[in-house]
């Protein structure tokens, strides 16, 4: 942390920031600087910044965590409770309404002489998209686990995240208090399930009413363990990565505490360590004791690893080198839009490069008009403290943020309008309801109002499927489209009906053909025509679309080459053979005619179409459907009924595996079409115990008999 004079005084070295609440001196390698009279301005070094996320399966106690961190920093005089709607990160009045986080909130305070930017995400699997999202922000993502429950699946997401995106990651057991919980076992599945890199940096002690340094003060007695052996094992394993200090290591047989901080950053980097803090949030055991270790151990954002950028138009060294220097251009990104009812479109975003102040004009994305930062905040919950600039590393949100948009980059350089931060994909959503308004001439309305929801939301999408006339929310699962729907009704008051959607088929063909069309038509002085030879060939799965011109000679002129590849999109969007859109296939070009004076857009675009419908029913037509991967959490009593139910839906049960609390995970692959109702069969079947996550996998050939019953459905429109 930097304490900067103000600019009409004098300036005197201070040994100690000033307002600091513990009246310790600074980390190494943050300034400290005051007036003369003990006046100072409070700004943050990249250095002085720890960036950190909570994540974690639904209940594992993420959010009363964070109460506590900020309650132990001083910020908040008592933590509030979930359960009173009373936290700082759960400000939402529908988190309040139903007593769960459903979406990420940042809570940025100080601790000690270090800015802490915690991000507090949800732990339901509908919300796994929400909460991923956001991790591109931090350099440590903190897998919460609760003691009672072990390592769940939401926990198991995140750690492949974390390896994934190249992040650092540590692990938080939490309600280690709690009654018949047994601590060495879940220590020791941490391990099991993610590696024995995971290493205690302290251990629950005296029947888990306070904990045991095992890292800078290695003295005292655990219930489980030796505190010795703890440490001695962590130390190992960082040293392992710088020969010089291992020497020293052993050659003296022990090592400062503060010789650890660089490698034990680099062991962290590079996942050769994942530490594990043990703690009670709700009775604030280890409480401080995290706190401590995230200001002290954690990496800043000038350690950590940094994010990749690729420049979009440079196609031979896409990637972009980032430094955290607050002279260098602002490259900033923007990782979660929301919308206040009385300040309209907030923008968060965490800066990489540069500085951003007040009132600055910054460009966003390949958009060369700027826009003005009329404010610019840190947050606390729902809580915004003003700030005249922020630093590289920092995280602040915009307010009336109009212009920006999720996952764009801000800059205010005209060479950068191409910059994009390289993401790894979400979630696609699968599950959905059909939406038709309760009203007449609320359609708009809603249309602006899902507009919002899906900006807010990556994991929301909207369809329109002309052909069955309706539209369609897509989300993760149930309760995902469930908040949605009711955030319509509670915050924007637009009340809709819902129904069962169309299930969202594909088409694609199966082998290569060719097709002919002469559009022709005279009806008294200047006529339509249009002749057109073209070949289909399937692709790879998720290749697309394929448009080529191999029209030599003139035969068809340049200008019509667009109407052609118009009227094959025209059946893509549409369907050639069940009405479904089309993918994986490319289209080439290489014959046909024209006339000097009939021949028009208008007629290509016909010919083009009627040639690709007659390639495409020579090509053998597959009719493709949405195949989910489902993971079904259950005793193990319903095993045999779970797996029985999923094979009468055409599922294939790829694995089973045991869990604590006499549960089991039942890992498979069903159609979506098959899935229909089945929470409702899940509950019947496990008498409210089970639960279940899908996500979708891929597209495969549907069964004979219902690609009969589509196709048999379906007419071209122009053969209605």
């Amino acid at each position: 942390m930097l304490l900067k004079t103000l600019e009409t005084a004098g300036t005197v070295e201070c040994p100690v920031p000033v307002g600091c609440p513990t009246g310790k001196p600074a980390w190494p390698g943050d300034g400290v600087a005051a007036t003369a009279e003990g006046e100072c301005l409070m700004e943050y070094t990249t250095e002085g910044i720890r960036n950190v996320a909570l994540v974690g399966h639904a209940g594992a106690g993420k959010t009363t965590l964070a109460e506590s961190l900020l309650h132990d920093a001083g910020v908040i005089n008592a933590p509030g409770a979930v359960e009173k709607g009373s936290t700082v990160t759960d400000f939402d009045e529908l988190e309040q309404k139903h007593q769960h986080s459903l979406t990420a909130a940042l809570a940025s305070f100080d601790y000690e002489d270090k800015r802490i930017n915690l991000i507090d995400t949800p732990g339901y699997p509908d919300f796994i998209g929400t909460a991923l999202s956001v991790l591109p922000a931090v350099e440590t993502v903190a897998i919460v686990i609760n003691a009672q429950r072990g390592v769940e699946s939401s926990a198991r997401r995140m750690m492949d995240w974390v390896r994934q995106r190249n992040q650092c990651g540590m692990i938080v057991i939490n309600r280690i208090d709690a009654e018949d919980v047994d601590l060495s076992a879940v220590y020791d599945e941490v391990r099991q399930s993610f590696g024995n890199e995971c290493l205690a940096v302290n251990l629950p002690s005296a029947g888990a009413t306070t904990v045991v340094d095992c890292f800078f003060s290695p003295e005292g007695e655990s219930d489980f363990l030796s505190v010795e052996e703890a440490h001695t094992e962590i130390v190992d394993q960082t040293v392992e990565l710088d020969e010089d200090l291992m020497t020293a290591y052993l050659d003296q047989g022990t090592i400062a505490p503060e010789q650890l901080h660089d490698p034990f950053e680099q062991a962290m980097r590079e996942r050769h360590v994942v530490p594990v803090c043990f703690v009670s949030a709700q009775t604030g055991v280890g409480v401080r004791e995290l706190n401590e270790f995230v200001s002290k151990m954690l990496p800043s954002p000038s350690e950590g690893n940094p994010p990749s950028f690729v420049n979009g138009s440079n196609k031979d060294d896409g990637a972009v080198q980032i430094s955290p220097d607050p002279a260098s251009p602002v490259l900033a990104h923007i990782f979660k839009i929301s919308f206040d009812p009385f300040v309209g479109r907030q923008a968060l975003f965490r800066l990489y490069q540069g500085t951003i102040k007040k009132d600055a004009q910054i460009l966003i994305g390949d958009n060369r008009k700027p826009v003005k930062i009329g404010n610019l905040s840190s947050c606390l919950g729902k809580k915004l403290s003003d700030r005249g600039s922020i630093g590289p590393g920092d995280i602040a949100l915009i307010s009336k943020a109009d212009g920006f948009s999720y996952d764009e980059v801000m800059h205010d350089s005209n060479g950068d309008g191409s910059v994009r931060l390289q993401s790894s994909a979400l979630p696609t959503p699968m599950v959905g309801v059909s939406i038709t308004p309760k009203s007449r001439g609320d359609e708009q309305k809603i249309a602006e109002v899902m507009g919002k929801l899906t900006e807010a939301d990556p994991c929301l999408r909207i369809e329109r499927d002309p052909a069955a006339n309706e539209t369609v929310l897509r989300g993760m699962g149930d309760l995902h489209l469930r908040m949605a729907v009711e955030r319509m009704s509670d915050q924007y008051a637009v009340e809709v009906e819902t129904g069962v959607p169309t299930i969202p088929y594909r088409e694609t063909i199966a082998k290569s053909a060719e097709g002919h069309s002469r559009h022709k038509k005279q009806t008294g002085g200047a006529g339509q025509f249009g002749e057109v030879y073209l070949r289909v060939e399937p692709l790879n799965r998720g290749e697309g679309f394929e448009f080529v011109n191999k029209i030599v000679g003139g035969v068809i002129p340049s200008q019509f080459i667009p109407a052609i590849e118009k009227g094959v999109e025209s059946v893509l969007d549409g369907g050639a053979v069940a009405g479904f859109p089309m993918r994986d296939i490319r289209v080439t070009v290489y014959d046909g005619k024209h006339h000097a004076v009939d021949s028009k857009e208008v007629a290509f675009v016909a010919a083009g179409r009627k040639a690709f419908i007659e390639a495409v029913e020579k090509a053998k037509p597959v009719v493709l459907e949405p195949i989910v991967d489902l993971e079904v959490i259950a005793p193990n009593e319903n095993m045999g009924d779970i797996t029985g139910d999923l094979s009468s839906r055409r599922g294939r049960v790829s694995s089973t595996d045991s869990m604590p609390g006499g549960m089991i995970s039942i890992k498979g692959q069903v159609p979506l079409a098959e899935m229909e109702e089945y929470q409702s069969k899940l509950k019947s079947v496990t008498g409210g115990e089970g639960s279940y996550t899908m996500e979708f996998s891929a597209y495969d050939p549907a069964p004979g008999d219902v690609q009969k019953k589509l196709s048999a459905a379906f007419q071209h429109p122009e053969e209605d």
